[in-house]
């Protein structure tokens, strides 16, 4: 497996379990050795570096992934890159099938005019900083009071609840290192406006996203009323999927929150004084960026009008809004995988008609034995982290009808020795870390946090996660 991420772990998790069930039945044994290869030096991926530091599921879904981890069966490599300190002959040699569930780290492109000035900025950078990433940026300059977030979608909604935060808030409630707490807490921004492209049916927040939004202290929301107006047609179509009227209903009643919080005097959901004003725009897709000296200096937005059908049309309404930051979610892109063919369009490495068989070619090319992708690097970046465990499912599934054929036809790894890869890494001087030396990183972070009153604290330098591994 490359990648011990949520897709890399749960896969693993789940190759195992279903091959203590079909495996006599299929002629495989019950029993498999799953190597998870991480080019970071600690696991969890999306969990620990994708998600905003306040999501309160976010320890549930890290502490059932360190359970599957525990376990003797699974083997894990982190501080091993695949392409560098291992390459695709080295694995097919020694393993009978490699699963790349390598996820995601760069933004698709922001291609509107101003993209390129200063203070346009990425969400995955962003998050980057304020997750601790291991090679992120350890200061962030947070300097504008106005700012605007582009996107209609979780990632948009984390990043603008941040930019909004109270410092001394997050980090009684977070993991956050001390230098995001820093940096927050210099944090000039006071007005921010998120702009989404299409309407309230439209929208693909998370129930719980809105809710986290509604619980800033010092914030007050506020928004368009006309947002509001749905037709009988796009209330029908809203109703007929279960998450999208939950979405809708939640947003109705944070309309009502954003009616009473001006009414009582522009104050926050407790009924204090706000100081700082989010608001929200539906309907709105930013066309320009515009500048001066380089620099940020307005956002440029086309009102739109959204059908039933979800299709956007453009009204020629352009609205400019005084900003001097911009940050853009508008999708990830996922990494590709030296050796592997990738999908341009569909930014996902190339797989046989989305059934996680790796192919030669993103065009239909032919099947490439004893490869396969899941999660991100199978269907490209949608879908939330439990989508990756039906994903995983339907792999293993695929994964196991192959092997029993392989079996039959003696296709299978030439080097069947458990300690072979062990000792590859070594003659290259390259020292990965175990599940043991993650529990001492994790244990000196839970140390490290229990000085502050707090239960985690990040390590954010990869050589200090080293050090402590190694100790």
């Amino acid at each position: 497996m490359i990648g011990a991420g949520p897709a890399g772990v749960y896969s693993s998790d789940i190759f195992l379990r279903q091959l203590k069930k079909l495996g006599t039945e299929l002629g495989l044994g019950t029993e498999a050795r799953i190597d998870l290869f991480e080019k970071l030096p600690v696991p969890f991926g999306l969990v620990r570096y994708g998600v905003a530091p306040d999501h309160p599921s976010i320890k549930f879904i890290a502490s059932a992934l360190e359970k599957t981890l525990d376990n003797p069966d699974i083997h894990l490599y982190c501080d091993v890159e695949f392409g560098k300190d291992v390459t695709l002959d080295d694995l097919l040699a020694r393993y009978d099938a490699v699963l790349f569930a390598t996820g995601a780290v760069k933004d698709k492109p922001l291609t509107i005019p101003g993209a390129d000035l200063d203070g346009v900025y990425g969400a995955a950078k962003f998050v980057e900083w304020y997750d601790g990433y291991p090679t992120g940026a350890r200061e962030w300059p947070l300097t504008a009071e106005n700012v605007a977030v582009i996107g209609g979608g979780n990632v948009a909604m984390d990043v603008a609840r941040e930019l909004m935060r109270n410092a001394d808030d997050l980090k009684a409630k977070t993991d956050i290192p001390d230098n995001v707490y820093e940096g927050i807490q210099n944090n000039k921004a006071k007005v921010l406006h998120l702009f989404i492209r299409r309407g309230v049916a439209q929208a693909k927040f998370s129930v719980q996203e809105l809710r986290e939004m509604e619980k800033l202290p010092g914030v007050q929301l506020i928004i368009n009323e006309d947002d509001f107006e749905l037709d009988d047609e796009t209330i029908e179509v809203a109703g007929q999927d279960k998450l999208t009227r939950q979405m809708v209903e939640e947003l109705f009643a944070i309309r009502e929150m954003a009616e009473d919080m001006e009414d009582d005097g522009d104050v926050d959901f407790e009924g204090n004084p706000a100081d700082r004003k989010y608001y929200v725009h539906f309907n709105s897709a930013p066309t320009e960026i515009l500048g001066s000296d380089g620099k940020v200096k307005a956002i440029r937005v086309e009102r739109t009008e959204t059908g039933a059908d979800g299709k956007m049309h453009r009204t020629g309404e352009f609205t400019d809004y005084p900003v001097e930051a911009v940050y853009h979610a508008i999708g990830y892109k996922p990494a590709e995988a030296p050796g592997i063919a990738y999908d341009e369009h569909g930014a996902h490495l190339a797989n046989a008609n989305g059934d996680g068989r790796i192919t030669t070619s993103a065009d239909g090319g032919e099947v490439r034995e004893r490869l396969y992708a899941t999660g991100w690097a199978k269907r490209g970046p949608v879908g939330l982290i439990g989508s990756t465990k039906s994903d995983a499912l339907a792999i293993v599934t695929n994964m196991l009808e192959d092997l029993a054929k392989a079996a039959e036809g003696g296709r299978v790894a030439a080097d069947r020795d458990p300690e072979s890869i062990d000792r590859l890494l070594a003659e290259r001087g390259i020292k990965p870390i175990d599940f043991a030396g993650w529990k001492k990183v994790d244990a000196f972070e839970r140390a490290e946090g229990a000085k502050e009153g707090r239960e985690h604290k990040k390590v954010v330098e990869p050589d200090q996660m080293r050090e402590l591994a190694h100790a």
